[in-house]
């Protein structure tokens, strides 16, 4: 059994892993939700002028790195990790604002950016004890 938990009995790295599957299902949905708004951006260029490789390739880029950060979660060392999370969180909350438009979106970015803020918290809070032991 692994007696290194943090405070609240979850392992850091499943908190970590958690926190950003959370975020990757609000910004699909987010996604499909403004695909039912006639206004949205993405869904006048469903129906008029196709969206271009390099833009569909910049976000299918920044929904990956937001799925790997579910799998690197688990299996980043500890130093590594906390950066990385940092790092990436830090870039995932820019693209975030940059994005949509709407009342339901600006509910959708506050909960996601509301999430990765406290991803971030964790990971900064995060500290060696907590780490699990790896032997």
């Amino acid at each position: 059994m692994n007696t290194n938990k943090s405070t609240t009995g979850i392992d850091p790295k499943v908190k970590l892993s958690l926190l950003w599957i959370f975020v990757v299902l609000l910004m699909v949905y987010a996604d499909i939700v403004s695909l039912m708004d006639p206004t949205s951006a993405i869904r006048e260029r469903m129906v008029g002028a196709p969206m271009s490789a390099g833009f569909l390739l910049a976000g299918a880029i920044v929904m990956t790195i937001s799925i790997v950060m579910v799998i690197l979660s688990w299996v980043l060392n500890y130093k590594v990790n906390r950066w990385v999370t940092i790092v990436i969180g830090a870039f995932m909350i820019q693209q975030i604002l940059a994005g949509g438009h709407g009342l339901y979106y600006v509910f959708f970015e506050t909960v996601e950016v509301a999430c990765i803020l406290l991803t971030i918290w964790f990971t900064w809070k995060w500290k060696p004890a907590d780490a699990p032991n790896i032997s």
